[in-house]
């Protein structure tokens, strides 16, 4: 895929725009087996001081483990992203055109004990209703090693369990 094969896609994606305030996120790894290696949830709270998106991410593995990292982005130019964190090694490149963002980045990712040099080529597509789906394969000696996906939603569009939605009330119990 080629970021500028979304151009002209709606809704657009503008990640300081998005990201601003707190957004949810839950997403789990899957080795190139098709293996679940973990799930987990992020809160995040973004700010954009109209240079730099700061993105304060909290993960909360389902085996116990938690995690943050704090995300500094700079918009460099029209649709293109440098972002930096601890554990990321150099700089993140960001690429937007329509609804999507390509993310490549070098990290040093914390497993087990120890730390894997790990490479991520990482996709956004914002869908309607401000649901943004991210996938992110994951390389390791340049062989694909498993995917990364997660769904993010910002805190005021999250609806309640039982709600009303677009598709109708929920069904009624039997009884």
């Amino acid at each position: 895929m080629k970021v500028e094969d979304f151009a002209g896609t709606g809704p657009e994606l503008r990640i300081e725009r998005y990201f601003a305030g707190r957004t949810r996120a839950w997403g789990l790894f899957e080795d190139r087996f098709g293996t679940l290696r973990r799930s987990f949830t992020v809160v995040i709270d973004g700010h954009w001081d109209g240079r730099e998106l700061t993105l304060d991410e909290r993960f909360d593995y389902a085996d116990g483990e938690s995690d943050r990292r704090v995300w500094r982005i700079a918009r460099t130019g029209d649709g293109r992203y440098e972002g930096r964190a601890d554990d990321v090694i150099g700089k993140a490149v960001g690429r937007s055109a329509g609804n999507a963002l390509n993310w490549t980045y070098e990290m040093a990712l914390k497993v087990g004990g120890g730390r894997w040099r790990v490479r991520f080529d990482d996709w956004m597509w914002l869908q309607p209703g401000d649901a943004l789906i991210n996938r992110a394969n994951v390389y390791r000696w340049g062989v694909w090693i498993g995917t990364v996906s997660l769904f993010f939603l910002p805190e005021g569009r999250l609806s309640e369990p039982g709600t009303v939605t677009a598709a109708g009330p929920p069904p009624a119990a039997a009884g």
